[in-house]
């Protein structure tokens, strides 16, 4: 099950649930669609995978499968050109 991790590790914007902004990898690394865009080109910065919309979980299912709620901030891997 994915994590849905609450935050843009570039730019610590709030990414929630039924965010349909965010962008995440194959490992989860999870990222604004401004960050993955303008400032990664669509690549993660950790693993090279790509990055793609993340799915929305229903609200109802987050009641007894809720989203996580420890931030991930990583700035200084995403300079444009890192």
């Amino acid at each position: 099950m994915l994590q849905l991790r609450p935050n843009c590790e570039c730019c610590d914007r709030d990414l929630p649930p039924a965010s349909t902004e965010a962008r995440i990898c194959s490992f989860e690394c999870t990222f604004c669609a401004a960050c993955a865009q303008d400032r990664l080109g669509g690549v993660c910065p950790n693993c090279g995978g790509e990055l793609l919309a993340r799915p929305r979980r229903p609200a109802g299912k987050l009641a007894h499968n809720p989203a996580s709620t420890q931030r991930v901030l990583k700035p200084a891997g995403c300079a444009r050109g890192a």
